[in-house]
């Protein structure tokens, strides 16, 4: 089983890591607050409008909160870097300590319980896949990876497996002669900020404070740009 969401605080989760932006308010482990809008591209444009509209229909200002949440990655390298500067900076405004959570746990624990391990993958837009193992309650097998489709059937434990996330499609197509098939979850395919702001109230730490250090990026590869002198940007 997971812990338990530590009770009497207040969470702020957001998300902007893939293909989708959103913000959530949790109060005391109950959902008081959620956007959750799927998007390409324009993060930058959005995140902050959806974090300002949870937090009035909550009927909060930014002080009560106790704890901000946030994914960390592997996702596209721009909503990666918006939503953690977002994170950053209401935490340091508001002297509010950081969670970090990565993709794919997050679309991990948003899936069923269905008896067997979950393989989570989501798009990078290039030829490889992240991908993560988890048991069956959801807790992970190994480390997130990049693989390209035809590597990822050697990460996998022998039996059934369900398959979730928004790249679930492509390993269904790669692995379509495994025996035993694989499954296909009915789950959400992508994070979302409730699913980041549960988790983050489950891993509070006792004496966390905003002088711990904010959490890092979760880069599996260098992103796509190049600065002129050939170095990655």
């Amino acid at each position: 089983m997971h812990p338990a969401v530590t009770t009497g605080i207040t969470v702020l989760g957001l998300d902007s890591a893939t293909d989708a932006c959103s913000a959530a308010v949790l109060c005391d482990g109950t959902l008081v607050a959620h956007r959750f809008e799927c998007m390409r591209r324009g993060h930058a444009e959005v995140l902050m409008a959806l974090v300002q509209d949870v937090m009035q229909r909550a009927g909060l200002t930014f002080d009560a909160l106790d704890l901000i949440a946030t994914t960390v990655g592997p996702g596209g390298f721009t909503g990666l870097r918006i939503g953690l500067a977002s994170a950053r900076g209401l935490a340091l405004a508001g002297q509010t300590p950081i969670v970090g959570v990565t993709t794919l746990e997050a679309v991990a624990r948003a899936q069923p319980i269905v008896g067997m391990p979950t393989l989570i993958a989501l798009d990078s837009k290039r030829d490889d896949i992240y991908v993560q193992t988890f048991d069956s309650g959801r807790f992970p097998l190994c480390e997130p990876k990049a693989a390209l489709p035809a590597e990822i059937e050697t990460m996998l434990p022998a039996g059934d497996i369900a398959v979730g996330g928004n790249a679930s499609d492509i390993i269904l197509q790669a692995m379509a002669d495994r025996i035993p098939p694989l499954h296909k979850h009915d789950g959400p395919v992508l994070p979302d900020a409730a699913v980041v702001a549960t988790i983050g109230a489950e891993r509070m730490p006792a004496h966390a404070s905003s002088r711990t250090a904010p959490p890092s990026p979760l880069y599996l590869r260098p992103p796509d740009a190049m600065l002129p002198s050939g170095r990655r940007k």
